[in-house]
Formats: structure tokens, C-alpha cells, sequence
């Protein structure tokens, strides 16, 4: 049981930075090949956790509350519905621009010359900011845990987060740098105000709804697999808004069926 709700956000916050802090001090030692190996290890290991997170759509509870077919059905309306609002909102762009100023400010501040070789810089922690972000906080541990932590019920499944954001940050700093640390912001806005909402609304959500967003959540992470492994550049920032379409899409049809 955690002492007070946010504290499994802390330990996951602190495993990130201390995890990309000690990333960027071995990457900096490595070649360019060896990062190259870390990133497509990181890739097939997120695609792992993305078909855990996928196979949700098949969980029994999910199918007797909108039936056999529905659940696959529900998950691309998400993805279409979603997606269409995101780029239309232009949400991964949106990110990209933030990450950007702050990369610009970040760099500024440490003297690094704007010329020569900055916009691989900024691409470089562009992306690492931007995939850790996403990494860390759209998957079910982030939701599920963050709700555990803010009702009381303890902070077991962020515990086990932290530990894996750590390894993950770790890896992830050693081939893109001081971006990866700034994901512990990310980490501290999503599952701070998850964990909020756990604390005043209870479990606002039917485990039905639930499976429905970890199932949408897991091709969201596939996404990203294709991103580290250099296959596809998804829009998986656009994509974003499918992880709110996926509970009410669910609702919709169990009231229908």
C-alpha cells in the first residue's frame, strides 16, 4: 500500500532519470552500431508488450458484454476515429514543436553552437523525447496503475513499471540522449492526473472499457516497435486520441447488444 496517492508516480519518475542519467553516460562511450543494436532491442522487446497488450481484445470479459465480433470492430473505430481527430489537431506535430523549444532551450543554456550540427541534435532529442514519452505513459500499467495508486489499492503495478521505464530509459538515453530524461515530465502530467482521477472518481471505468483501451493501447505500442526498429514512421502522437475513443465506442455497443 502506498503512503500517499502519487507515490508510485514518484518512484517512476526517479527510475527514469536515474535510469537515462546512467544511459547517457555509458551511450556517450558506445559506438554508433552498438546504439543501433540497443534501439532494435528495444523495438522487438516493445513489440513483445505490445502484443500482451493487443490480446486484450479476445479477454472473455470484453466479448460477453459486446460480443464476438465487436471488440476487433471497436478497436480500429478507435484507431479511425482517433486518428482522424489527431491529425486533424495535428497533436503529433504539436509535440514535436514543444519537444523542439525545449531542445532549442535545453541547448542554449549549455552553450551548444545553433549551427553545424543542430538539427540532428534537435532530431535526435526530438525523437527520444517523444518515444519515451509515449512508451511510458499510453500503456496499461500507466492507466491501470496510476488508478490503483490514486484509490488506495497500492502501487504494485507502478513498482513494476518503474523498474521496466528504468531498464527502458537506460537504453533509450544511450542513443538519444538528454531528450529521454524529459520524459519523466510526461510521466508526471499523465499519470499524475490519472492518479487524481482514481483518488476522487473511484474506478470510473467497467473492466470491459478498460480491456477495450489496453487492446487499442497495444497497437499503439506496435506503432512505436515500428518506429525503434526503423520500419515505419507511424503518427502514433495522432493516434493519441484513440485511447479515449476506445472506453465510449465500447459503451455505445454494450448498450446496443
Amino acid at each position: 500500500m502506498s503512503s500517499f496517492p502519487g507515490l508510485g508516480t514518484v518512484i517512476n519518475i526517479a527510475a527514469v532519470l536515474a535510469g537515462g542519467s546512467v544511459g547517457m553516460l555509458v551511450g556517450e562511450r558506445l559506438p554508433q552500431r552498438t546504439r543501433t543494436v540497443v534501439t532494435s532491442a528495444l523495438g522487438l522487446t516493445t513489440l513483445l508488450m505490445a502484443g500482451s497488450s493487443a490480446i486484450a481484445v479476445a479477454d472473455p470479459v470484453l466479448i460477453s458484454v459486446v460480443g464476438t465480433a465487436a471488440p476487433i470492430l471497436i478497436v480500429l473505430g478507435s484507431l479511425l476515429l482517433g486518428g482522424i481527430t489527431g491529425s486533424l489537431l495535428r497533436i503529433e506535430e504539436r509535440m514535436e514543436g514543444l519537444a523542439g523549444q525545449i531542445q532549442s532551450l535545453t541547448s542554449r543554456r549549455s552553450g551548444t553552437s545553433p549551427a553545424g550540427g543542430s538539427h540532428a541534435v534537435r532530431e535526435r532529442f526530438i525523437e527520444g523525447w517523444l518515444t519515451a514519452s509515449l512508451l511510458f505513459c499510453i500503456g496499461p500499467l500507466a492507466i491501470l496503475g496510476s488508478f490503483d495508486d490514486g484509490m488506495g489499492r497500492g502501487i504494485d503495478k507502478l513498482a513494476l513499471k518503474s523498474a521496466l521505464d528504468g531498464f527502458a530509459a537506460m537504453a533509450f538515453a544511450s542513443s538519444f540522449g538528454i531528450g529521454v530524461l524529459f520524459a519523466a515530465a510526461s510521466i508526471a502530467v499523465v499519470q499524475g492526473i490519472l492518479t487524481v482521477v482514481g483518488a476522487w472518481l473511484g474506478a470510473i471505468l467497467p473492466l470491459p472499457n478498460i480491456l477495450a483501451l489496453t487492446a487499442t493501447g497495444g497497437l499503439l505500442l506496435v506503432g512505436i516497435s515500428l518506429r525503434l526498429l526503423d520500419v515505419k514512421q507511424v503518427p502514433v502522437g495522432d493516434l493519441l486520441p484513440a485511447l479515449v475513443v476506445a472506453p465510449l465506442l465500447t459503451q455505445l455497443v454494450a448498450a446496443f447488444h
